[in-house]
């Protein structure tokens, strides 16, 4: 769908938030806390974005994009973008939900994965559900949405962690996250190695896998190595060749059989795809170490295969 750049604005040092609505002035679908969208950009770019505004607006989508010189090119075209212009946008999808029987919810954010984080606050502040946030930055300057947070309903809720405060200052994982109970959920988003280790955090304190969420912004750095190997589609009984320098999703392109991808890095879920037999080479950071341990199911757009052949449900 079309949508217009009603607003541009800074938010903290090198991220911009854009305020997207109908060029009509119609409501925009519904969306619910931790949802994205995905943004059509120059070039056949596609990115993902979350929705950091509350679900209860529906005359606006609000996004939030840091700008990275070392990304594929997706932020430094959001930030060229000027008030006015128009944008294709996906409808929203959510991969990572709030769950609905939590009593409590811990919100953990770092750097620019405070987008959907917001979102969840927005949401449980609306539902008078009792949440804590807790947002890692590398300095205030790089804060986003900091004034937003400073207001009265949030600021008992929400604590701030810069990377240049005092040692004493700065989060402690292992404090944090030390009393797991059974009613209460765990959601964090922001960089690999953020999540990495409150991931290793949660676990190391007893926390039960099912009530950790997480959402990555960016995959981890590719996996090289591996090689050449095949994939039977079920529905025909074709052969594909995966060379060992194509990834599944091309090496299926090429023979005229397209999968839906997004993000192209095992990100988003787009392309995820069902194993019928032999055991992928999990590469993404999309499904949970349980899901991977399945091998029913992995995202070709990264991903490779441990056994010579792959049937997959295609």
């Amino acid at each position: 769908m079309q949508v217009k750049i009603a607003r541009k604005f800074a938010v903290a040092t090198d991220i911009c938030a854009f305020e997207l609505v109908r060029p009509d002035g119609a409501e925009l679908p519904a969306f619910s806390a931790g949802a994205h969208v995905d943004v059509m950009l120059r070039d056949g770019l596609m990115r993902q974005y979350s929705l950091c505004n509350s679900p209860s607006e529906s005359h606006r989508y609000l996004i939030a994009v840091l700008r990275d010189a070392n990304s594929r090119g997706g932020s430094i075209a959001m930030h060229a973008l000027e008030e006015g212009g128009l944008l294709e946008i996906g409808e929203p999808k959510n991969h990572f939900a709030l769950h609905a029987q939590a009593r409590h919810s811990v919100l953990l954010a770092g750097g620019i994965g405070v987008t959907p984080i917001l979102s969840m606050a927005e949401t449980l502040d609306r539902e008078g559900a009792a949440f804590e946030m807790h947002y890692c930055t590398r300095s205030l300057a790089r804060t986003a949405f900091r004034e937003r947070l400073a207001g009265a309903r949030f600021s008992e809720r929400v604590h701030l962690y810069f990377d240049d405060a005092e040692a004493g200052e700065r989060l402690r994982l292992d404090r944090l996250l030390a009393q797991p109970r059974p009613d209460t959920h765990l959601y964090v988003c922001g960089p690999a190695g953020f999540i990495a280790a409150a991931m290793d955090a949660a676990k190391a304190a007893g926390w039960d896998d099912a009530n950790v969420h997480r959402e990555f912004f960016a995959a981890a750095p590719a996996q090289e190595g591996g090689g050449a190997f095949q994939v039977t589609l079920s529905s025909t009984g074709r052969v594909i060749d995966v060379a060992s320098d194509m990834t599944v999703v091309s090496a299926l392109a090429q023979a005229g059989v397209e999968v839906p991808t997004s993000c192209e890095q095992g990100v988003c879920g787009t392309c995820l795809t069902r194993v019928l037999s032999g055991e992928p080479d999990h590469r993404d950071v999309y499904l949970t170490d349980d899901e991977k341990a399945a091998n029913d199911q992995f995202l070709p757009c990264c991903s490779r295969s441990r056994s010579p052949m792959l049937v997959l449900d295609l």
